[in-house]
This record gives C-alpha cells, structure tokens and sequence, in this order.
C-alpha cells in the first residue's frame, strides 16, 4: 500500500492508495512546514491523528510533498518523522509546489502556481521543476496569498482604514484589539496561518468594493512581482492549486488576463490529480 500527501502549511490532505482495484481512502492531519515544526513534533502529530485503522506497518511507499521541503535539510526532517511512524515504508519528500505541478501539468511542460496560506510559482517539464522564483515568505512577499491578503486586512482594521460597515462585522465576528492581534502575531506560534485564517472573511465579504479590490491588489501584486518575471511567461497557460486562487479564480483569471496569460486549471486542491499522476507515471517518480 501507498501513501502519497499534499501537505500545506495548515493542513495535509492524505490518499491511502490500496491498489487491486480497492477504493481510495482519505484523511487529514496537520501541515508540516519543516521550517515551522520539528521532527518530533510532528512525529507527536501524526500518532495523534492518523485514522485508527490504518496499519502502519503495511505501508511500503510514502510520498510526502509538503510547503517549505525545499532542501535537503528541511526535508529530512520530515523524513527522519514519517521513518519513525512508518517503518516499513519507503520515503520520499518533495516540494508542495513539484505536486502542485504534477497535478495540474501531469507530464506536459507548463507554468503551475500556488496561492492559499502562502505562494509559489514555477516553470516545470514535465517530470520536475527547472525555474522557480522564491516566494520569500510572509515576511518578505507571499504576494496573493492568503496570508498577504490577511495582512492587509488587519493593518486596515487596526487602523480604523476599514469602512465604517466591514469595521463593525469585523469586530462582532472576531472580537479582536490591536493588541490581541500584535500578540497572535508576535507572541504565539505559527503567525503566518493567523494571518491567513482572514481570507475567509474577505471572501465572505466579498460582495463590498473593499474586499474585493485588496484581492485584485494582492493578485495583481502577484503577477507583477513573480509570474511576469519568468521568461516568456505569456506563451503558458495560468495553472494555480490553492483555496485563496480557487475561491477568487474570478478575479484571478482577470488579472491573468491583463498580463497576457490565459487561464488553465485551477483547482482547490491537488490531492486527486497527484494520485492519479503516480498511478498514471510511476516511471517519472523520483
């Protein structure tokens, strides 16, 4: 039996592939950001919260592909984790943004992007990634993501830039101060999920001017400052895995649009794509 995982900075979306013509099973757990959590947290995690009636020791092959495993460092501490609870099992950790572009591409050259808590963008041939721009993270860009499009929401409530009629349904859905906000974001762990966990409320709110300019601002962002940077970026579709591109493809395929881009696939998540992929090109795994 084979797991493969799609692993965010939030959450992990799982497939147990049975094979001999068995259905598929699903499951959850949290994400694992080896930049965010170490190995025996996540070790700890995943004993918690794998389904009770998975046999971990029947698994031969597990192929994990998570937000920030993008070096060897980093990805063998996710690996050293799944070694532990799968003992069994063959790993192999790869970069969320190489299953995003195997879900959305399969074996087709092309460009694939990633926009939910965070963003990633790259050029891809069809077995691997050859150009990636880096997205620097929360602190520094993550341009469109969810996380970016939270920021800017919450600088504007803090400083009453809001509408008067957003700043009320804000404050009488979260009840938050500038200083429970500073503290989540400062003082708590894992600020860039905080952050994130507004584009919910954008999208909710969606139907006022303001949340949906700040959305066309970040996508806009996005493109200018990553997806225009990429040679000859215009001779590719726009291929994005994510909620934030999901629920706003909309706007998103306007501002694709505007920068000479058709718009390809998008798709929430990239778990049944991916399956089908390693069950479609075993010959083009790593």
């Amino acid at each position: 039996m084979m797991l493969i995982a799609d692993g965010g900075s939030t959450k992990s979306n799982w497939c147990l592939v049975k094979g001999d013509g068995l259905p598929n099973d699903y499951f959850n757990t949290e994400g694992y950001n080896p930049y965010f959590a170490d190995t025996q947290s996540i070790i700890k995690s995943l004993e918690s919260s794998l389904p009770g009636e998975l046999n971990k020791y029947q698994i031969k092959h597990i192929y994990y592909y998570g937000a920030g495993c993008s070096t060897p460092e980093k990805n063998r501490i996710v690996e050293i984790a799944m070694q532990n609870v799968f003992k069994n099992a063959k790993v192999f950790v790869g970069h969320d943004l190489l299953a995003s572009a195997r879900a959305l591409l399969g074996n087709t050259t092309g460009f694939a992007a990633i926009l939910g808590t965070g963003t990633n963008t790259c050029l891809y041939n069809g077995k691997n990634i050859t150009l990636n721009i880096d997205s620097l993270g929360y602190f520094l860009g993550d341009e469109g993501s969810g996380s970016y499009i939270g920021r800017k929401l919450l600088r504007d409530y803090m400083r009453r830039f809001l509408p008067a009629e957003l700043h009320k349904t804000f404050l009488d859905t979260f009840g938050l101060s500038n200083e429970d906000i500073l503290d989540a974001l400062y003082n708590k762990p894992l600020p860039n999920r905080f952050l994130a966990s507004f584009a919910k409320f954008v999208n909710d709110n969606r139907h006022l001017d303001y949340c949906s300019n700040i959305v066309h601002e970040g996508f806009t962002s996005f493109f200018e400052n990553l997806v225009s940077k990429y040679p000859e970026y215009r001779s590719y579709s726009f291929n994005c895995v994510g909620s934030v591109g999901f629920n706003f493809a909309d706007i998103l395929s306007s501002v694709a649009e505007k920068y000479g881009m058709s718009t390809g696939k998008i798709i929430r998540s990239p778990i049944d794509d991916l399956v089908q992929f390693h069950l479609d090109f075993p010959e083009l795994l790593d």
